[in-house]
């Protein structure tokens, strides 16, 4: 019987390699498929692995309906026994709906590969409807790495080094992003908007690989630990804004 499986991780846990792998294996033995992703950070219609992996897909929009997409293709003749469905996180939950009546109702496997909850470890819409409906939900055993070496947990966002959790939800790869063009004026660069994963430890002090590298090289070494997001520059709790005031805590 066909599955919906949904295989989820933190970012650099190989998901997108794993895709394009089974796709590989499937079509080997013969079998048809359509591979399928969105905002792939390679550009549109493209999945990618930072292994150097790439190749074509077609890309999903919000007016994208899966069953017309099985539909269409099987009445050109056209062979369709699985789908890919990468970044799914990215779906809505409507689509992830009719993942499912394409699994039940005519019997197509869909493999599903996503990042689960955001940076403010909130539950993507789309990853929360498939663990809702899939038939299996498979946390990849490929351990993405914090910086201290723990297997990290959660995806942060950074600006310039410095852990955010603010902001809108989907911001895709590792791009230069202006929030104030006044503030960027003044502070004369453009902040850079990045992702980094994190063990729960770290992503709860908000200790980035910059903020400990601050601490790395201040010249007295304290004989106990202080969480590099204490330092200036580090952006953690107690470092002044742009306006004098200091950061706080939720």
């Amino acid at each position: 019987m066909a599955e919906l499986i949904f295989f989820s991780g933190t970012m650099d846990c190989g998901k997108s390699t794993l895709a394009l792998q089974m796709d590989y294996n499937h079509r080997a033995r013969g079998r048809g498929g359509v591979r399928f992703s969105r905002n792939d950070r390679a550009g549109e219609s493209r999945i990618s692995s930072r292994l150097g992996l790439e190749t074509d897909a077609v890309e999903v929009l919000d007016s994208t309906d899966f069953w017309e997409e099985v539909m269409v293709r099987r009445t050109q003749g056209r062979r369709v026994d699985y789908l890919i469905c990468d970044e799914a996180q990215f779906y809505t939950p409507v689509q992830v709906e009719q993942l499912a009546k394409v699994v039940d109702e005519i019997d197509v496997d869909v493999f599903a590969f996503g990042i689960t909850a955001d940076f403010r470890t909130r539950l993507f819409p789309g990853s929360q409807r498939l663990i809702e409906l899939a038939d299996r939900v498979q946390v990849l055993q490929v351990e993405a790495l914090c910086w201290c070496g723990r297997r990290a947990t959660h995806n942060a966002r950074t600006v310039d080094g410095v852990m955010v959790t603010e902001g809108a939800q989907v911001v895709v790869g590792d791009v230069d992003m202006v929030a104030d063009a006044a503030t960027a004026q003044a502070a004369e660069h453009v902040p850079v908007v990045g992702y980094e994963t994190l063990c729960r430890r770290h992503f709860m002090r908000r200790v980035t690989a910059h903020g400990a590298k601050l601490m790395a090289q201040q010249d007295e070494l304290l004989p106990f630990e202080v969480d590099a997001c204490l330092w200036r520059g580090s952006g953690g709790p107690g470092e002044p804004r742009g306006d004098g005031s200091p950061h706080s805590e939720a």
